[in-house]
C-alpha cells in the first residue's frame, strides 16, 4: 500500500503520488496547457478527434498527456499547415494508424 503525503499552505498544496501514475486534466486545465479556448477543444472532442471515449457531449472529458500531444499536434498543424476542419478526422485516424503500426513494428523486432 502507498502512502500519500500532503502538504497544504494557503495556495499550494503538493501531494505525492506513486510513479507511474497517468496524470490528467481537466478540459480547462488542458485547454490552458496546449493555449487553446475550451470551447474550441470541446468541439475537437465532439468531432471525435481525440478519440471516442472523449466525443460523448454528456460527460466531462479528461486528458491525459497523450490527448494533449494531439492536441498541440492539431493546432499545429491547423495553423502552420493550414489544415482545414474537414481534413482533421482523417489526419488524426491516419497518424493513430501509423503509431498502431510503429507500436506493432516494435513488438515484432522484440528487445
Amino acid at each position: 500500500m502507498t502512502n500519500f503525503v500532503f502538504y497544504q499552505n494557503p495556495t499550494v498544496t503538493l501531494v505525492c503520488v506513486p510513479a507511474g501514475t497517468p496524470a490528467l486534466y481537466s478540459l480547462h486545465a488542458a485547454a490552458h496547457l496546449c493555449g487553446m479556448h475550451p470551447d474550441l477543444v470541446r468541439h475537437y472532442c465532439e468531432l471525435g478527434l481525440l478519440g471516442p471515449e472523449r466525443a460523448d457531449p454528456g460527460r466531462e472529458p479528461l486528458f491525459d498527456d497523450t490527448a494533449l500531444y494531439e492536441l498541440r499536434r492539431i493546432e499545429h498543424y491547423q495553423r502552420h499547415y493550414g489544415v482545414n476542419r474537414q481534413t482533421l478526422p482523417v489526419l488524426c485516424e491516419l497518424w493513430r494508424e501509423v503509431d498502431r503500426l510503429q507500436a506493432e513494428v516494435r513488438f515484432l523486432r522484440g528487445p
